[in-house]
């Protein structure tokens, strides 16, 4: 996989909060293998090496880092944020979160926008926390982001793909754009449901983070991904509505 030029080694991302310890945290990214840690900015304080060890341990976990611009309600406080991540993190790499609604926790389809825009033109490989929207992300390509990544669910809810029809027009609609299904999903099933639908990759956190034992559903979520992924290059065969016999009927036996 191939996000902005750089080639990614898996297509399981993997949060880095809410874990019971920085040993688990650790544990969970051993066994799943994931390719891209992301985290939030906010983690992370100016002076007194405060949150040093922290990014210590994010470092060592040997993968690639996407900040993001998590609990970022404005366009002026997204752009903030990601280019504080830039000179803490050394990437231009960012996750972009601009939140609409407080209960949802659905993105400001206007304010992601302009700030992609503004991002993208400052440098910066931007990651769009979005919808399925087709319109929305056409005009999230438009402003130069290469890559998308639509909601399966709201952030944390666990519930899964809630909208696999919008979800599939998406990803039919612009079939070469990378896109990952990122937030909601509750199942290493409903990772393995995204995969075969064509998307690249899948990022969660609370699912694993919360499980009661978070390295053991990350490793599920990976062999999840991995077989979804091929059963997608697998080109399944189509449903169909009346059964088919699997046994050929020529040459079968018969009794007069």
């Amino acid at each position: 996989m191939r996000l902005y030029e750089t080639e990614i080694g898996s297509r399981l991302m993997l949060g880095t909060a809410q874990y019971p310890s920085p040993a688990v945290l650790a544990d969970a990214f051993r066994r799943s293998g994931a390719g891209i840690a992301t985290v939030s900015v906010r983690r992370e304080a100016g002076g007194e090496r405060a949150g040093a060890a922290f990014w210590e341990l994010v470092r060592d976990l040997g993968v690639t880092l996407l900040p993001n611009t998590a609990g970022c309600h404005s366009v002026r406080e997204a752009v903030t944020t990601a280019q504080m991540a830039r000179e803490l993190f050394d990437t231009s790499w960012i996750k972009l979160e601009v939140i609409g609604h407080a209960d949802t926790l659905q993105p400001d389809p206007f304010g992601l926008v302009e700030a992609a825009r503004i991002l993208t033109e400052d440098g910066f490989c931007v990651f769009p926390y979005t919808t399925e929207d087709v319109v929305l992300a056409d005009r999230l390509l438009s402003v130069g982001c290469e890559v998308l990544m639509p909601w399966g669910a709201p952030i944390g809810t666990g519930l899964g793909l809630t909208n696999v029809y919008g979800l599939r027009t998406l990803r039919a609609q612009f079939p070469d754009v990378p896109m990952v299904v990122d937030a909601g999903l509750g199942l290493p099933s409903q990772a393995a449901t995204a995969m075969e639908m064509g998307y690249d990759a899948v990022l969660l956190n609370t699912a694993v983070a919360k499980a009661g034992d978070p390295a053991a559903m990350a490793e599920g979520f990976a062999r999840a991904v991995e077989a979804g992924r091929l059963a997608f290059q697998a080109d399944p065969m189509e449903p169909r509505d009346m059964a088919a016999p699997s046994t050929p009927v020529v040459g079968k036996a018969f009794l007069e």
